[in-house]
């Protein structure tokens, strides 16, 4: 038999769940909030809920005026691009910083993150005269080496970190029984950092997805995004068009982070800036 239970250990479970349902209300609440404002087409204070359900607004939305789906296959097509260029300067430099000894490896690392250690108003509006002067101003290519500029950040620190987590003894056995350097890198290297790649990838789009300051000076009002018709609709109040351009971002977000997650492993991360 058993003794009887400390009344006080019950106790314990009262400001967990306080914790937990306050950490659920921060979370969930503004999600909960947003797919309300989808779904309303009544609604005004002091009620906590819509008067009316509907859904005329997605109608809105998805018109031929309505600019979503114009500003949704371009947000995909930049952020597309974007991973391409990232990727293709990230794996040779990330390998080259995984596996020579380069002078200042550190540095060249920190170099890396100077497009977010200073303000992105000062910079873009200075990058956004220069691609007036060139022609890029206002199109697809110039939006996308502006996120190609914050994309390497995520690229080369993540591509740097997969390189370093493989076996260096495993090329040295392809190169033993006479593979080549290329084929080395294409047959082994290559596939074992995958992973991290694919992870590295997938961060570079979300933050393309989401890239609002560089997209507004750079590609508006030629190239219409979708972070560029969120800020028009909520700047104007117009909450049910700024909702459904939020979870239309959001879904592709979540689907990405849910993919990171299995692709990103425990001994990558370890060698983030190592």
């Amino acid at each position: 038999m058993t003794g009887p239970r400390n009344p006080l250990a019950a106790l314990w479970w009262v400001p967990r769940g306080i914790i937990f349902g306050l950490m659920a209300f921060f979370i969930f609440g503004p999600l909960f909030n947003m797919l309300l404002w989808t779904v309303a087409e009544k609604w005004y204070f002091p009620y906590s809920f819509p008067l009316e359900y509907g859904f005329s607004s997605w109608a809105k939305v998805f018109a031929p005026r309505g600019g979503a789906v114009e500003s949704l296959v371009n947000s995909l097509i930049v952020a597309l691009l974007t991973v391409v260029v990232s990727l293709a300067l990230a794996i040779p430099a990330g390998y080259a910083l995984a596996r020579l000894k380069l002078p200042l490896r550190s540095v060249i690392l920190l170099a890396f993150l100077i497009p977010q250690a200073f303000p992105n108003l000062t910079v873009y509006v200075n990058i956004a005269r220069i691609f007036y002067e060139i022609g890029l101003n206002g199109t697809i290519p110039g939006v996308v080496l502006v996120h190609v500029s914050h994309g390497l950040v995520y690229a080369v620190w993540i591509a740097t970190a997969a390189f370093s987590a493989i076996d260096v003894e495993l090329e040295q056995a392809a190169r033993n029984i006479g593979a080549g350097p290329l084929r080395t890198f294409r047959d082994v290297t290559l596939p074992l950092a995958a992973p991290g790649l694919m992870a590295s990838a997938i961060f570079v789009f979300l933050e393309s997805l989401d890239e609002f300051t560089g997209s507004y000076f750079v590609g508006a009002p030629d190239v219409n995004m979708l972070p560029l018709l969120l800020y028009t609709a909520g700047a104007g109040g117009n909450y049910q068009i700024a909702s459904i351009t939020a979870l239309l971002l959001l879904v592709p977000s979540l689907v990405f982070m849910l993919m990171v997650e299995r692709f990103l492993k425990a001994d990558v991360l370890s060698r983030v800036g190592h």
